[in-house]
């Protein structure tokens, strides 16, 4: 910014961001235009009546863009926002430290805004009101080419904006499919991550039943040998009753044989107990069978919904390039009706300096 434009603009507010603009070839990433935070400043233009956006990274301005009636900050987070200059052809986003920096910027943005509609409006009517050759020959002169409001680029420019209309309702449907899309796909997605999780722990108790089975199996191979065991040890000590046995040897046997009998009744109880705790194992198969239907069902739903969201996509980015057309249109338009107004005052310094030497 040159030493002139400092004397005559004075700085409105200032604060500091991280500043970024779009990428002018995918029109969807942001590229950094500062490796720090930079000052970025409002200033206003006494001379020609204009605010601007002004930000100064090492020797050159990484922001200049004069603020129009027609232009929108937005807030797209809440430390980000940005805007967009359709005379330097690109959008500018802003990353703040804090969102009240966020929010005190775009409320001088809004202000600003409209100060500069008002000073517009002023402006206009300032120089019909001072323009008295204008004035006396308007009934005049208004076959005039240069004052016609109905001329070619006028139709092209409200064309235009007929296109820009349409764009923004098929932007506006586009992002409503997206973010429908968008909002099946995080609920399909939160479903198939929840049946992952009872998957996992079915799968993990299963493996715990398979290891508790087999501990039971072999706990009761083990009682069922120790059971023929002691029938085996029965088997002996009848045998080894004779009529030769003493009274006393007799009760020690009986009393033997029945702790056998005893014990060997406990095994066999624990036995059923063990029988009864073996859980059911074709049933879990079977639930984790379905579990796995499901699973892949879910699979093939978020595919569909990929294709829709990259279909989708597909149209934004068609959309975006119409917009694009469209601007350029626009553009052109007001680059003819700024000749035209040019022209125009031409016509009235002419009229006034005739008036003047009659």
């Amino acid at each position: 910014m040159s030493s002139s434009a400092t004397n005559r603009e004075q700085p409105i507010f200032s604060t500091r961001a991280h500043v970024f603009q779009i990428d002018p070839v995918t029109k969807k990433n942001w590229i950094p235009a500062s490796k720090h935070a930079a000052t970025v400043s409002y200033f206003y233009d006494a001379t020609r009546n204009v605010y601007r956006i002004i930000s100064v990274g090492g020797t050159k301005a990484i922001i200049n863009s004069t603020i129009t009636p027609n232009m929108t900050f937005t807030k797209t987070s809440q430390k980000f926002g940005q805007w967009a200059d359709s005379r330097a052809n690109t959008v500018y986003g802003l990353g703040f430290a804090s969102e009240q920096n966020l929010s005190q910027f775009a409320e001088k943005f809004q202000e600003l805004r409209e100060a500069a509609r008002l000073a517009r409006e002023r402006s206009q009517d300032k120089t019909e009101l001072t323009s008295p050759a204008f004035n006396l020959t308007s009934q005049q002169v208004v076959p005039s080419p240069i004052i016609s409001a109905n001329g070619p680029g006028d139709d092209k420019l409200f064309r235009s904006q007929s296109a820009e209309m349409e764009l923004s309702t098929e932007r506006e449907r586009v992002k409503k499919m997206l973010s429908e899309g968008s909002v099946c796909e995080v609920q399909w997605e939160a479903e198939f991550f929840s049946l992952q999780d009872n998957n996992n722990k079915l799968v993990a108790a299963l493996r715990e039943a398979n290891a508790n089975v087999e501990k039971w199996k072999k706990q009761l191979a083990g009682y069922q040998e120790e059971a023929e065991r002691l029938r085996q040890r029965v088997t002996e000590l009848e045998s080894q009753v004779t009529p030769n046995t003493t009274a006393e040897q007799q009760d020690e046997l009986s009393e033997r044989l029945h702790g056998l009998e005893l014990l060997l009744k406990s095994k066999e109880e624990e036995i059923l107990v063990l029988k009864g705790q073996r859980p059911d194992l074709v049933e879990l198969e079977s639930e984790r069978d379905e579990l796995l239907k499901r699973l892949e069902e879910l699979e093939a739903r978020n595919q569909e919904l990929e294709k829709e969201v990259h279909k989708a996509e597909e149209q934004l980015k068609e959309s975006q390039e119409e917009r694009g057309r469209v601007r350029e249109e626009i553009n052109r338009a007001g680059d003819e009706l700024d000749i035209k107004i040019c022209q125009l005052n031409e016509l009235r310094l002419g009229l006034s300096q005739l008036l003047e030497s009659n």
